[in-house]
């Protein structure tokens, strides 16, 4: 057994798992974890003949793992070493290792919350941070604590980069083992950066054939996605022609088995490989005689959109620490060369780490197990905790699906949607469409859903990829055996679901009923018969970018679609017709009845119709009569909350009114954790017009009768008593000066402004104060002609050293006038001059 740099730390982790029932191990790309830590730790004390279950991030590098343990040992898989993966599995009665996916280990868990039988629970390249992933750990964790007493199980943390001291406090400050690995050195050569529309494939090309040209060694190329490698191999392709010591090989997880290992495996003796990979090769995969890595310094991640409800992948700029491992696959058996096509300036710039997906990801599923385990986000521990929005919108989702009961908790519907192994949407549509007697067709569906699309670019119908799988067209045979493996596993999932069969199973309408279960969203209205511009029931807009069959229906379902960032409209890649029909029976869940009632704005009157809604779409209206007081008040209150407080007759005395309640309500809450003042603002006003507005609206039958509403008394009658006469003591409209006028104070700002002629305030020594003294006022000292001469708070520092240069100016101004040498004991006047001067 060749010697790995992980050998060196290995009696460390086994110390550490001897004291400790958790560990984390730190071990750069290379360092030989995934081969060698599961079979270091087969025979150990603690271990007691238990099973070890290790968890990777992705399938392909799940059956590779498996495959280099077996080898380690000199087995076939399915014996000691086993795997389980979506659509395959190899384990048998003596697998005491098995690596699976983490979505397999959710479902294990949630049957089993013990693990009864496994002693060791590995999650590796956890650095990765997938929302499986960190699912699994917290229900891990939770199972662990509740019903592991006896034989405790342990858990294993290891990746090439971790946030070591995170991760050791979420485990109770487990030990935390390093390994510095073995990496020969790097050659990095720097690029320019990408100038923004510039289309990345000619520089990765031209650059490999410059790698080819002036390296030796395989050459591993990291592209953002399947679209990308496309087009850079049969770029590759046509530059080499015939040359016949290159071996192209593209690399996802979309490939057939022997694609990949075509990839993984080391190039057939003189040749060389040319291997072009997403972020799957990043840590995952080891990927022999690789020396040269050419990176584009990018990666698709999917981001979950609040707004639309809709899940897009966006294309980013790679971590530093994703950088560095990328560039690492170059150095892993010799001295090596990465090409950075980014400039080194623009890499200090990158952000560190990537962000967990789970704060950018939807969390419909993670939701739907929550509510089988039986808790929520709080109760269970998490490195980053589900954002509480996207969470909510999640219950939301399930709500509308049908899985939960008005009171949060599960149902047996959503209990029957968690057990599939399915996004929520896709396991409500497998369930209620074989209810229907659709099942075939629900799993075909489901399946090309769950799948990469098999004729992208060919039409977006649904129909014509149902007639691929069923055997009716040929495609692109490797994807289309893909999904038709995923139908049969879903059917496997149904037997034994109750069916009603509907009628007429074999009618063309029955696909877009069933998009319509999964995706009650994106039920699609044309906008104009013929157009391609759609509105979805969620509100947004969807457009097909070109002429599509699929244009001559009125209403659509859309499964795939997508936008870049800022744009208001949504491109069409797969949908089908929905028979609006169906909105009366199969599909009468997602049907709401709403009493709208609109102001014809030309003749200014109430209009009354009865609406059914799918989501933000209108199937049909009619007129509504006898509407009782009750609603006809309701929809007026309604009208106000849409076109705002201004529909209504608001006075500048009354608007100075709001604000005199408004500043003694602030003076209280500045002082104390309540005030009895209300908040009257505009915005509360708006929330709370059922209690103070909709008594009034009985007489309101036009637009132009809100005019005719007493507001001030309404308004006023908010106040309980003592709090008007309090309101005029404590805000009063008007306030006395020294010359005995009665100014008005003007409310509208805070503090409040006293604007009043300099001449009028001699002998006042300070600022006048209201509400008891609490809020000094805001002076706006005023010449003879009401012109304003200064602003201040402070009449006294006024006095004291502004005055006698305001008085040489007004003097020569205003000659007539009085202008005192000692203000604070001149004769206050409203006058040209006192009386008697």
């Amino acid at each position: 057994m060749n010697s790995l740099p992980i050998d060196a730390v290995l009696p460390a982790l086994r110390q550490a798992l001897s004291s400790r029932h958790e560990a984390v191990l730190e071990a750069p790309p290379g360092a030989g974890k995934t081969t060698r830590v599961p079979l270091a730790l087969l025979e150990e004390t603690w271990l007691a003949g238990q099973s070890i279950l290790m968890l990777e991030p992705r399938r392909l590098a799940a059956r590779a793992a498996a495959e280099r343990l077996a080898a380690e040992l000199g087995e076939k898989v399915g014996e000691t070493v086993g795997y389980r993966i979506r659509l395959e599995s190899r384990v048998g009665p003596k697998t005491r290792i098995e690596v699976v996916t983490e979505g397999i280990l959710t479902r294990r868990l949630q049957e089993d919350p013990a693990l009864e039988g496994v002693g060791l629970l590995i999650f590796d390249e956890y650095h990765e941070r997938s929302l499986d992933a960190d699912l699994a750990l917290a229900l891990s964790l939770n199972g662990r604590e509740l019903f592991r007493d006896d034989q405790p199980l342990k858990i294993l943390l290891m990746s090439a980069t971790l946030e070591g001291e995170r991760l050791a406090a979420l485990l109770d400050d487990a030990p935390v083992v390093r390994s510095d690995g073995r990496m020969f050195p790097v050659t990095m050569n720097w690029g320019r950066p990408f100038q923004p529309g510039e289309f990345i494939e000619p520089r990765v090309v031209q650059t490999v054939l410059d790698a080819l040209g002036n390296e030796s060694g395989s050459i591993l190329v990291f592209l953002p996605g399947q679209a990308e490698i496309r087009r850079v191999n049969q770029q590759l392709a046509e530059a080499l022609g015939d040359r016949p010591d290159v071996l192209l090989c593209p690399l996802h997880g979309e490939l057939d088995l022997n694609a990949q290992r075509a990839a993984i495996e080391p190039a057939p003796m003189g040749m060389r490989k040319v291997v072009m990979a997403t972020n799957i090769a990043e840590t995952s995969l080891t990927i022999d005689g690789v020396r040269v890595v050419v990176d584009a310094g990018l990666a698709r991640v999917p981001r979950f959109d609040p707004g639309s409800g809709m899940t897009r992948l966006d294309t980013q700029r790679i971590s530093r620490a994703s950088a560095t491992q990328r560039a690492g696959r170059a150095g892993r058996l010799q001295p090596g060369v990465c090409y950075r096509l980014w400039s080194e300036a623009q890499h200090d710039q990158l952000a560190a780490y990537g962000t967990a997906e789970m704060l950018q990801a939807d969390l419909a599923g993670l939701a739907l197990q929550l509510a089988r385990w039986g808790v929520l986000p709080g109760q269970l521990k998490w490195l980053d905790l589900p954002p509480a929005a996207a969470f909510a919108q999640a219950r939301d989702l399930l709500q509308r699906l049908g899985a939960l009961e008005p009171d949060g908790r599960l149902n047996a519907h959503g209990q029957a949607m968690a057990e599939l192994p399915a996004h929520p949407r896709i396991a409500h549509l497998l369930l209620r469409g074989h209810a229907l007697g659709l099942g075939d067709m629900a799993c075909d569906v489901a399946a090309l859903l769950g799948e990469r699309d098999i004729l992208r670019g060919a039409g977006a119908d649904l129909h014509s990829r149902l007639m691929m799988v069923s055997g009716g067209q040929r495609g692109s045979q490797g994807a289309v055996n893909r999904v038709r493996q995923l139908a049969r596993q879903y059917r496997g999932y149904l037997r034994g679901q109750p069916t009603q069969a509907v009628s007429d199973p074999d009618h063309p309408r029955w696909p877009g009923c069933l998009l319509a279960l999964a995706y009650p969203d994106r039920v699609a209205q044309q906008r104009r018969p013929g157009g391609a511009e759609y509105r979805l029931a969620n509100g947004r807009a969807a457009v097909f970018n070109e002429a599509d069959a699929l244009m001559k229906h009125a209403w659509l379902v859309v499964a795939d679609l997508g936008s870049r960032q800022g744009q208001r409209e949504e491109r069409i890649y797969l949908a089908t017709d929905l028979d609006a029909g169906l909105f009366d029976s199969v599909l009468a869940e997602q049907v709401r009845v709403v009493d709208e009632l609109e102001w014809d704005e030309r003749e200014g009157v109430l209009r009354a119709e009865r609406q059914r809604k799918v989501g933000e779409l209108i199937l049909s209206t009619a007129p509504l009569t006898g509407l009782d007081e009750n609603a006809r008040s309701k929809a007026l209150v309604n009208l106000v909350r849409r076109k705002g407080l201004e529909l209504l007759p608001w006075t500048p005395a009354l608007r100075q009114w709001q604000a005199r309640v408004a500043l003694l309500r602030a003076i209280d809450l500045s002082h104390n954790a309540e005030s009895p003042w209300p908040d009257l603002s505009d915005a509360a006003l708006l929330v709370s017009l059922e209690s103070w507005l909709q008594p009034y609206l009985n007489n309101v039958s036009r637009l132009s009768h809100f005019g005719q509403l007493d507001l001030p008394s309404i308004l006023r009658g908010i106040l309980p008593w003592p709090l008007p006469q309090q309101l005029d003591e404590l805000a009063p409209t008007h306030i006395s000066v020294p010359s005995g006028s009665s100014v008005k104070l003007d409310y509208s700002e805070t503090p409040p402004i006293l604007a009043v002629r300099l001449q009028e305030l001699f002998g006042l020594a300070d600022t006048p104060r209201i509400a008891g003294g609490r809020q000094v006022l805001k002076l706006h000292l005023l010449s003879p002609a009401r012109r304003p001469v200064q602003v201040t708070q402070d009449l006294a520092s006024f006095w004291r050293n502004t005055y006698l240069d305001v008085k040489k100016d007004l003097k020569g101004r205003y000659p007539k006038h009085y202008w005192p040498e000692d203000p604070l004991i001149a004769e206050p006047t409203a006058r040209i001059k006192p009386r008697g001067t």
